[in-house]
């Protein structure tokens, strides 16, 4: 994709806390698109007269007709003097959107100013039926099944932030892990990002990301827990497109009968910590093992890394969100930079 056009500085600083980095990030463009989706027609449905305001005038609406559904948002920015080879695609996890890589709760930086503080081209997104990606808004159930709802409570213990049992209505009896790296006292703030997911769209999902591939790779694939899947097998199915894959804390793994496409698309998988305590991510975290070494079987590049293992510790599920959060993207940064993707 070309972009042509403005030149302009941001200067440094959250909205929230005001802390200021020292380098203010310099674009040459932003914007944004919609990509993907497909029509979906509805017929058969009654006409309805609709008062949109209490005195308002009833206006009759006819919900028949044709609608686009499975549409993805995208959001660009191109900075002055990229350093990054390629641009920086960031895909979020379930119930989550690509609020996920902005603004921590806190109000510290998060990873999406960093990478472009870095230099890197970053294009940021809301998968289909995640935030200004819209609902499939019909008349008529375009999936099957219902969206599923996060509360504050199940994400303090899903996300390994407090342990099994550990959320309390009373902040002061919640039980934090011990020394997560989480900002726990905003948990509310975190919990107004949660938006509504469903569990049957992973085929307009995936279409709809290897159309975003098709439009702007070549790239680097950053991707978070759900996305994990997506970008996998995105390396699989456009692998002459994808340079690297940065999976963090992968919730789920591309296909098995697939790895040998990805044997010149190197791979970083990123996990946090308490991993071993938990009820689910041990299994999950085995996966992750098998794919990666059936990808080196196969004459692949995988690096796993377990941030314990290399001094850094107390991360939860959102790693990009933890108080220690650029010392982790340093570490992505340094392995992409280690295979010629980023020039400092």
């Amino acid at each position: 994709m070309k972009h042509i056009g403005m030149a302009f500085a941001i200067a440094a600083g959250t909205a929230l806390s005001g802390a200021a980095s020292a380098q203010p990030i310099s674009l040459s463009d932003m914007g944004s698109f919609h990509i993907g989706g497909e029509q979906f027609v509805v017929s058969g449905e009654p006409i309805k007269e609709v008062k949109f305001t209490a005195g308002g005038v009833p206006l009759k609406i006819d919900p028949n007709g044709t609608y686009m559904v499975g549409q993805m948002y995208v959001q660009y920015f191109i900075p002055q003097a990229p350093k990054g080879a390629v641009p920086l695609l960031m895909w979020h996890g379930g119930g989550l959107s690509g609020v996920t890589y902005e603004t921590t709760p806190d109000g510290r930086q998060g990873w999406l100013n960093d990478f472009l503080r870095r230099g890197w081209p970053v294009y940021n997104s809301d998968a289909v039926e995640r935030g200004r990606s819209s609902w499939p808004a019909t008349a008529k159930p375009v999936w099957e099944g219902e969206p599923v709802l996060v509360t504050a409570a199940n994400a303090y213990e899903r996300f390994r932030i407090g342990g099994p049992d550990s959320w309390s209505d009373d902040p002061a009896k919640r039980k934090l892990l011990p020394g997560s790296q989480f900002p726990a006292d905003q948990i509310q703030q975190f919990a107004r990002q949660f938006v509504p997911r469903w569990t049957t769209t992973d085929v307009p999902t995936l279409k709809a990301y290897l159309e975003l591939v098709d439009k702007v790779c070549p790239c680097v694939l950053l991707v978070h827990s759900q996305a994990g899947k997506f970008g996998m097998q995105a390396a699989q199915l456009r692998p002459e497109k994808i340079r690297a894959v940065v999976a963090v804390e992968p919730a789920e793994v591309g296909d098995m009968d697939k790895v040998a496409a990805m044997k010149n698309v190197p791979m970083m998988m990123v996990y946090g910590d308490y991993i071993e305590q938990d009820l689910r991510w041990p299994k999950i975290r085995a996966n992750g093992a098998r794919f990666a070494e059936a990808v080196r079987q196969a004459g692949g590049q995988v690096d796993e890394v377990d941030l314990p293992k290399i001094g850094i510790k107390g991360n939860s599920h959102m790693v990009m969100m933890d108080k220690n959060n650029l010392e982790v993207s340093a570490v992505i940064n340094d392995w992409l930079a280690k295979r010629g993707l980023y020039k400092p």
